[in-house]
């Protein structure tokens, strides 16, 4: 299990600079990721995909469960108008094409929605800041919180997650 740890740094020299202090305390560089203003440069940085920039996950659960429901529904409204000779195939059958489907379209709405997870960093990025976003072992958060405020002063600790996604 991970904790998702984010840290708010002034400059590229910075973020270059820590991200090898995370190297050096063997955190690889798949679970280090920075975010910045759109054309901000990212020379030697891991830059964020769009599973950590974006609610493509979380957009892509609700749409399974709602395309589920709905295509449920509709194999239910399909069992009584056809009359077939297995009900209960129809109704999962049509509840699993609504479920893909569901996924599908909500996952791309997802995609292009900012996260709302890092909503909150918008203004300090428009400033010019760096985000990292680091995935820890849980048994080293502490340890890599310390390290991190101990050979960087200039950044700042703005908080963590409990657990991170199996996906980003």
């Amino acid at each position: 299990m991970r904790k998702r740890i984010y840290w708010l740094l002034p400059d590229l020299d910075s973020a270059r600079r820590t991200t090898d202090e995370l190297l050096l305390a063997r955190i690889t560089e798949p679970h280090i990721h920075f975010v910045a203003a759109e054309g901000a440069p990212m020379e030697g940085l891991h830059a964020a995909n769009v599973l950590q920039t974006s609610d493509l996950v979380e957009a892509a659960q609700h749409g399974a469960l709602i395309g589920s429901g709905l295509g449920a529904a509709g194999g239910v409204a399909a069992a009584f108008a056809l009359d077939p000779a297995s009900p209960a195939a129809l109704v999962i059958g049509v509840g699993a094409v609504g479920a893909m489907l569901g996924t599908w379209s909500a996952s791309m709405i997802g995609s292009s929605t900012p996260s709302r997870r890092l909503r909150r960093f918008e203004r300090a990025l428009a400033e010019g800041q760096y985000l990292l976003i680091v995935d820890v072992p849980s048994a080293r958060r502490l340890e890599i919180e310390q390290l991190l405020a101990r050979t960087h002063p200039e950044a700042h600790l703005e908080g963590r997650e409990p657990n991170v996604p199996a996906f980003p």
